[in-house]
């Protein structure tokens, strides 16, 4: 049973004529007559009878009928679905993440990327800053977030928000450094960040900023670990202020004067500049703005 003979099926049962209905599908009448016949061995059934003024339905025909309507419809939709992709975006992107999601906005922007672009297959790597920005440059990803100041050479940016940061102390500290002066925090550890991190940069810019060198300890690479040594008394260590005040209040430590911002730095999405004009790069930026709510 093929499309074009239920076509000839539908044709003949509306016309009631052979003739009439080849001139409407632009055939031949014998290659509607053998439609006809090819499908009725197929479904082993008689579909017409003929009369005086053409052809008829028998009973099974009439049955039938509106089957054979609905797979054409469902046909028709399946074509007007298709034609409908063509014009969707396809392809696969893959984008660098950093290790707090929420922070990124990154479940509201990849849902609404799905629900814009169905057929657009998505990647995430999650990594460093300054990591995921030289992928970027050796075309290992698309694209990605960046927190922290760059040069940022042969990319294009967005930027979506600026990150405070808090000193972390840890509770048995609260009583002699929650409100030191910074000659006072010279004299305590705090936790090493890994040079791949943008955080490194920035803690290192607020001891230069206030003139202290204090002894480090370890090297750690994601706010999560710092979270936990700070916890548990290992070190000071720079944190982002939405974090950092959600763990203070739930008394895992405490925040030098109450958490007074003492850094800020710039969340930003990054992507080649030669690549400004790609549709894949162009429909997640236009999302990211929605998210965002950027102009």
């Amino acid at each position: 049973m093929e499309i074009y003979q239920l076509r000839s099926f539908q044709a003949v049962a509306q016309q009631g004529h052979l003739t009439q209905a080849a001139e409407m599908l632009h055939l031949s009448q014998p290659a509607v007559t053998s439609h006809i016949k090819a499908l009725e061995e197929a479904l082993g059934v008689s579909l017409f009878v003929r009369v005086s003024s053409g052809v008829q339905l028998t009973d099974a025909g009439r049955r039938l009928l509106a089957d054979a309507e609905r797979v054409l419809c469902d046909m028709r939709a399946m074509y007007d679905h298709a034609r409908s992709m063509q014009a969707m975006l396809q392809g696969n992107i893959r984008i660098g993440t950093l290790a707090v999601p929420a922070r990124l906005r990154l479940g509201q922007w990849l849902q609404d990327v799905n629900r814009r672009h169905p057929l657009l297959g998505i990647q995430t790597r999650l990594g460093l800053s300054r990591e995921l920005l030289a992928e970027i440059r050796r075309e290992n990803l698309d694209c990605g977030f960046f927190l922290g100041r760059d040069e940022f050479k042969g990319m294009s940016t967005v930027a979506l928000a600026e990150i405070g940061f808090c000193v972390a102390i840890p509770c048995h500290l609260a009583d002699a450094l929650g409100n030191a002066d910074w000659a006072q925090m010279n004299s305590t550890s705090w936790l090493g960040i890994s040079p791949r991190s943008t955080i490194a940069s920035m803690t290192e810019e607020l001891w230069r900023q206030h003139n202290i060198r204090p002894k480090i300890v370890g090297e750690f690479d994601d706010e999560a670990s710092l979270v936990e040594l700070v916890k548990s008394g290992l070190g000071l260590a720079l944190l982002a202020e939405r974090t950092a005040k959600r763990f203070a209040a739930d008394g895992a430590f405490v925040l030098w004067r109450g958490g007074e911002v003492v850094s800020k730095s710039p969340l930003q999405f990054v992507y080649p500049a030669i690549r400004e004009a790609d549709p894949l790069l162009r429909a997640l930026r236009d999302s990211l703005r929605t998210i965002w709510d950027l102009p």
